[in-house]
């Protein structure tokens, strides 16, 4: 780890900076090997880490997570039996039923953490991306990133698929439970998802120019 950069603070970092969120002390950036992870010396927060996928790669994630995410909300998630008759729904009729059953709170956030606000994300990372592999900046990147940095804490997929397994076990106690592909499939969404958490899409900043007037 470099040493921090005395008595320098600018407001915007230089492409040769690292300034660290918590603290805003400066450090020299340099090219960090594979696995390694840059931390500031001062409050040990994260400032960077090695990064196995380019801006390539990142894009074929994100249309691979896309496709999944589609498969994941078309198919049934889970199919419910009781002397014997078989109910199978979707995520969009869980969300539905609890709109019914005067439960539009909870069927509002469901809604927007489960669906809108994760296929937001991949949208605007799609189209940032898809102009960064020419290494210039998308038109709205500047709000698309700012939009990317608020949303990301909101898409809970993966507390979707946690939670979902754990009522699945739990209903099998008076059911018949069948998990169907649509359970499987935000699975997959998942481990996308977490592969994506150690992205740091604000690297981005610094792969790209502005556009040519």
């Amino acid at each position: 780890m470099t040493m921090p950069v005395q008595g320098i603070k600018p407001a915007i970092a230089p492409p040769t900076m690292w300034i660290c969120e918590h603290c805003d002390s400066v450090y020299q950036r340099r090219v960090l090997a594979c696995g390694e992870v840059a931390r500031c010396t001062r409050c040990g927060a994260l400032l960077a880490r090695h990064h196995y996928l380019g801006v390539r790669g990142m894009l074929a994630l994100v249309l691979t997570a896309m496709v999944v995410f589609v498969q994941a909300n078309i198919w049934p998630i889970v199919t419910l039996g009781l002397n014997g008759h078989m109910i199978s729904t979707t995520l969009w009729g869980c969300i539905v039923m609890m709109w019914h059953e005067h439960s539009q709170v909870v069927a509002i956030i469901a809604a927007c953490t489960l669906f809108f606000f994760p296929i937001g994300k991949m949208l605007l990372l799609g189209w940032v991306l898809l102009y960064a592999r020419q290494g210039v900046r998308a038109p709205g990147f500047r709000w698309a990133m700012v939009t990317l940095h608020q949303i990301g804490p909101w898409t809970m997929s993966e507390v979707f698929v946690l939670g979902t397994l754990v009522a699945i076990v739990k209903a099998h106690m008076y059911f018949d439970v069948v998990p169907n592909a649509g359970v499987f499939a935000y699975g997959v969404l998942m481990l996308i998802i977490t592969a994506f958490a150690s992205i740091d899409v604000r690297e981005l900043w610094d792969v790209t120019v502005d556009r040519p007037a």
